[in-house]
């Protein structure tokens, strides 16, 4: 929602601008400069990038528009979670996980946290390492590594689309400069004719120009931003299962482990110390 706002808004003020200028906005529609730059960004794109590259960059394109960074209420819901699951190895053992990490979406701890459900990379590295810790039965510190592979695998893989979107809008600058030199050379070609029909080649050129950098730093960037955000919260979800798990790991209770995750949660999205006290008991 917020992408389309701002998009809007992008759009809005360059027009309004334009428009507050006494600007023509026949001047602007110059639709070869735009097949240019549009059509060598797209083509340029394809040769950087192979097909897995590709899907999930128009993925994290998509994933711009609906997005929502976790609040309290889906930290709360992951900390629930945790603390079921930690209090059922407590009481149980952790062999009474294992039927719950292999059919997570049939599990009583996990289908009454939707947030949990949706979330197929967190529930996935919550069963993942919960199964390994059952079978394996390692020290702490090897566990601990184990999860930590798991956690940069996932950043890296997460991170290709904002770098191949980054990357995208760095080339549409120089694209626009490209789209600017051939109107140049079509102005070059026509010198002999009057002022007017040369001033408005010499414009068409301009417009390629302004074209690519407002599409690289008024659209594209941007978006490479926010799926930098999106990249960072699901991080975010991943430590604080890790956490959770990890303190449950070294021998500490369930509720000191549940504490000690509450703490890697941001301070702008944090429960307090009452508020998951009181969602647990509730519980």
């Amino acid at each position: 929602m917020f992408a389309i706002i701002g998009l809007l808004v992008v759009i809005g003020c360059v027009a309004g601008g334009y428009v507050m200028a006494h600007g023509n906005f026949s001047v602007l529609w110059q639709p070869a400069e735009f097949v240019i730059i549009l059509g060598a960004a797209i083509g340029t794109f394809l040769v950087a990038s192979p097909i897995k590259v590709i899907k999930l960059t128009m993925k994290g394109f998509a994933s711009a528009f609906k997005a929502k960074s976790p609040g309290k209420d889906e930290y709360l819901q992951l900390l629930r979670a945790l603390y079921d699951l930690l209090t059922l190895a407590k009481h149980e053992g952790i062999i009474a996980l294992e039927s719950h990490a292999n059919k997570p979406k049939e599990s009583s701890i996990f289908t009454p946290y939707p947030f949990v459900i949706k979330n197929h990379h967190v529930l996935d590295f919550i069963c993942d390492n919960v199964k390994t810790y059952a079978m394996a039965g390692m020290e702490p510190h090897e566990f601990e590594s184990i999860m930590d592979i798991d956690m940069e695998t996932h950043h890296e893989e997460e991170m290709i689309a904002s770098g191949s979107i980054s990357k995208l809008a760095d080339s549409m600058p120089a694209l626009g400069i490209v789209a600017c030199v051939l109107g140049v050379v079509i102005t070059m070609g026509a010198l002999s004719e009057p002022p007017e029909v040369l001033g408005a080649h010499i414009g068409a050129a301009l417009v390629g120009t302004f074209f690519g950098i407002l599409m690289a730093y008024g659209f594209v960037a941007p978006f490479a931003t926010n799926v930098e955000h999106q990249v960072r919260d699901q991080h975010t979800l991943l430590n604080v299962a890790k956490t959770a798990i990890m303190s449950f790991a070294l021998g500490w209770a369930p509720a000191l482990a549940l504490e000690a995750a509450r703490r890697a949660v941001p301070s702008s999205a944090r429960p307090s110390f009452e508020e998951l006290e009181s969602a647990v008991r509730k519980k």
